[in-house]
């Protein structure tokens, strides 16, 4: 039985993000991603419909995204190859099981992260999102190095950040702005 992904109401250009979606599976599949380990969210629900309608890649939906590093560092051990699919907020809450597994084992695995509030941080004082205004600062305080998505570049942006992985032996974000 295929998880249940519950949609919230979305206000975004549906056909946009379908598109979008699109092209970051066909890019994961290019990198022989194997599982998708997270929580969807508005802007990553279409990634995980269109995984699920692919054979090749299993979804594993985690209650808490601290449960996604553990997940996946152990699909990691065991040869295939997961990429975490969670919002920055779900990043929050996530440090230790980043720390103590992923970080601490060596992980090189690729996570791509919803930045929600991104689209904020050009407004003053009062209109920013604090989830935008503090994610950045704690991927840096974390060592935890990140790409921002391109249109249209979306398989290249996710190429070259397994590739870091690989190179320095733990998570590499990718941020969906």
């Amino acid at each position: 039985m295929s998880p249940r992904i519950i949609a919230r109401r979305f206000t975004g250009d549906e056909s946009k993000l379908q598109r979008r979606s699109q092209r970051i599976v066909s890019g994961l599949l290019d990198l022989g991603t194997t599982h998708i380990v997270g929580v969807p969210d508005n802007a990553t629900r279409i990634i995980y419909e269109l995984c699920q309608a692919e054979p090749s890649v299993a979804v594993v939906p985690v209650c808490r995204e601290g449960e996604a590093w553990a997940i996946a560092s152990g699909l990691w051990a065991g040869g295939r190859v997961p990429v975490v699919v969670i919002q920055n907020t779900g990043f929050f809450e996530s440090g230790d099981g980043l720390r103590g597994t992923a970080i601490d084992m060596g992980v090189p695995l690729l996570a791509l992260i919803d930045y929600r509030g991104h689209h904020t941080l050009n407004g003053g004082k009062d209109a920013v999102d604090s989830a935008a205004r503090v994610f950045e600062p704690m991927l840096r305080a974390w060592d935890m190095p990140y790409h921002f998505l391109a249109d249209d570049r979306e398989a290249s942006v996710l190429k070259e950040a397994q590739v870091e992985a690989q190179r320095i032996g733990r998570p590499v974000a990718v941020l969906m702005a």
